[in-house]
């Protein structure tokens, strides 16, 4: 089964599908190991890994070989995060082309301006296209996608901008009368509030997916029972893991003055040899080198 059409028959299927963020290949191989259904090619964590700003600061070739890096790595499905598109209609185009040969399920595309500020950065830019221009992205998109299975996500950042329900509402059924297969509806509330209205207003057939970030109260338990939210995306916990990991531990070697302290508390070198396909290129060695 193609990737796409594993991922679309996922969000028909299933309560709900969680997918989670990842950067890297090792990343989302570990993703995989700890089953998850897919991997969220994170535009946020791919910033973090060049230490940029989630800014529009990376550049489509750059997000692209490194989600095509993380799709050659997994059998599960990838879906792209390519914030607004990274241009006008033709760039998104374009982009649809390049991002479904990579081997991509689905990508998500937000109806911010370019370039865009990060989501729940305090005080950023979160200025919103007109209606009928992001509209004409997505038909772009869909006109442009080769297998139907191909997921277009419309994202609306009407209430991280702090238009409201009835904004965000408008423009989700805007995004689906353009042809968007879902809707993922952003919230940087503390409290799960303001996707439970969301969800409990939507009316259409299309999926609503949800990044929880900024609300962890609510529980797939509690996501599933509101019935419309097919897609859970946990956007950003492998890049914060890391930088936690990554600074324990680079600091207690510095306190310890050596590795001595800490070499029992890391995952044994055979472990990441695993995560490596190791295994497998050895036993191709005793096979086919003569």
């Amino acid at each position: 089964m193609r990737m796409t059409t594993r991922l679309k028959a996922s969000l028909t299927n299933k309560a709900l599908t969680h997918i989670i963020g990842a950067h890297d290949p090792l990343g989302a191989r570990l993703a995989e190991e700890a089953g998850f259904d897919g991997i969220w090619a994170s535009g946020f964590e791919i910033s973090a890994a060049h230490a940029i700003p989630d800014a529009s600061l990376i550049s489509m070739s750059q997000h692209l070989e490194a989600t095509r890096v993380m799709v050659d790595a997994v059998g599960t499905p990838v879906v792209a995060d390519i914030d607004t598109g990274y241009g006008n209609a033709i760039n998104v185009m374009h982009t649809i082309e390049k991002y479904e040969a990579a081997g991509v399920a689905a990508i998500v595309i937000e109806d911010k301006s370019f370039p865009k500020d990060t989501s729940l950065l305090e005080g950023g830019r979160q200025e919103l296209l007109r209606i009928e221009e992001f509209q004409g992205k997505i038909e772009a998109a869909v006109s442009a996608r080769k297998d139907p299975d191909f997921m277009i996500v419309a994202r609306t950042e009407a209430l991280i901008a702090g238009q409201g329900q009835a904004e965000a509402k408008k423009r989700g059924e805007a995004y689906v009368t353009a042809g968007a297969d879902a809707v993922l509806v952003h919230s940087k509330q503390k409290t799960p509030d303001e996707i439970v209205e969301f969800s409990r207003a939507w009316d259409l057939d299309a999926p609503i997916v949800i990044v929880p970030t900024a609300y962890p109260d609510l529980t797939e338990a509690r996501i599933t029972e509101l019935g419309n939210i097919k897609l859970v995306i946990y956007g950003n916990h492998g890049v914060r893991a890391i930088v936690g990991a990554l600074r324990d531990t680079f600091g207690r070697i510095r306190a310890d003055g050596g590795i001595h302290q800490v070499h029992g508390d890391l995952p044994p070198v055979s472990d990441v040899f695993d995560l490596q396909g190791v295994p497998a290129m050895k036993a191709n060695e005793k096979k086919y080198l003569r």
